[in-house]
């Protein structure tokens, strides 16, 4: 997906003062998950550089030195008494769902386990400076040395699945269904389930370079999904649908989507999200780093209710740009690929930020 246009920051967006938190109404459940969450988060939340020049790692530390004795049955409490409400641009939201799937999958090939798992290739890296223009970023960007010693762009979707890292010993797996892996990708993480009844969990590792594609979108300019006769649901559900009923045309939009994520076995406590920590069901959400610190509270006020409420910014995701773009974490189960497979909510967000971040922001 092409980089998101419009400001490229939360200070470019512009900041403005939101209601008090104790306004808000957080049912305690809710700021309950939220707490643990934020618990989780605050060992990096007060060493990291916030990339979207909103806070400093000093002004999270009362916070979270507070939180690990702060008293159970009074987690709203606790947002009220550190927190203040900032509205970044207009504050215009819109939240889709992301879950931990579980697929078909075993350790070593097997008969009717053709599609391999990769690990982060070593020859993935990024350019040396003068080898290659500078992302928007700052950043360099990824791919490989040719044998030339020239820098050029990593192998996308359509190479790899051609065979381009066959025989390097990269295999960590291999899945039964290349539309589920897909999907799988797309999650960022997942489950598979050997036939034995073993599961392997995977992690996101690293990605090849190549911006991902929303093959739902693309579907959509095509006519494909819609409510009419022929047409399939825009959801995960109708996409996936569309895959299997049409295997040809299915497999080349898949292609459409460049982007190949690497993978890592997960031993341990998971998903991982990108600030190292576990994602949450319910607790945690994929944010913009741009536009959101990594570790900050998120208030969403959306037309979908499963959406509402109090999360915790602990992921980032390819399709995840922009002020107010947010991807809700569902764990894993039916349930949760039900509801992320068809998020779709349009709202309000606001930012939680420690108290006192907006007066020195308008003092600088």
């Amino acid at each position: 997906m092409a980089a998101a246009s419009g400001p490229v920051s939360a200070i470019a967006a512009g900041v403005m003062h939101g209601p008090e938190v104790a306004s808000l109404g957080i049912a305690e459940a809710d700021a309950a998950r939220a707490l643990r969450s934020f618990r989780e988060s605050c060992p990096k939340l007060v060493a990291r550089t916030d990339t979207s020049g909103l806070t400093l790692p000093a002004d999270w530390r009362a916070a979270c030195a507070a939180s690990p004795q702060w008293p159970a049955g009074n987690a709203a409490g606790f947002f009220a008494m550190y927190f203040e409400t900032v509205r970044v641009g207009e504050g215009t939201s819109f939240a889709t769902g992301y879950y931990e799937p579980e697929i078909a999958g075993v350790r070593t090939h097997q008969a009717g386990f053709d599609v391999p798992v990769y690990a982060l290739p070593p020859d993935l890296v990024r350019a040396k400076p003068g080898d290659a223009a500078a992302l928007p970023n700052g950043r360099m960007p990824l791919g490989r040395y040719d044998e030339t010693g020239r820098f050029v762009p990593y192998w996308d979707r359509a190479a790899i699945e051609d065979g381009a890292l066959g025989g390097r010993g990269l295999e960590i797996a291999w899945v039964a269904d290349p539309i589920e892996f897909f999907f799988l990708q797309v999650q960022g993480s997942g489950r598979l389930r050997a036939p034995d009844g073993s599961v392997m969990r995977l992690a996101y590792a690293g990605q090849n370079g190549f911006a991902y594609s929303n093959i739902g979108a693309v579907m959509k300019q095509q006519g494909l999904i819609g409510s009419g006769p022929g047409q399939y649901a825009g959801s995960m559900q109708g996409v996936m649908r569309y895959l299997r009923d049409n295997p040809n045309d299915g497999r080349a939009l898949m292609r459409r989507n460049p982007s190949w994520i690497f993978f890592r076995e997960l031993l341990g406590d998971g998903p991982i999200g990108a600030m190292g920590t576990p994602v949450r069901r319910h607790g945690s959400v994929a944010a913009d780093p741009q536009f959101v610190p990594l570790g900050a509270p998120v208030w969403l006020d959306t037309d979908r209710a499963e959406a509402n409420g109090l999360w915790i910014a602990q992921d980032t995701g390819g399709a995840i740009k922009g002020a107010n773009r947010f991807d809700t974490f569902w764990g894993s189960g039916a349930d949760a690929r039900q509801i992320a497979g068809g998020m779709s909510a349009h709202g309000k967000a606001l930012l939680l930020l420690p108290k006192g971040t907006l007066a020195r922001l308008r003092t600088r």
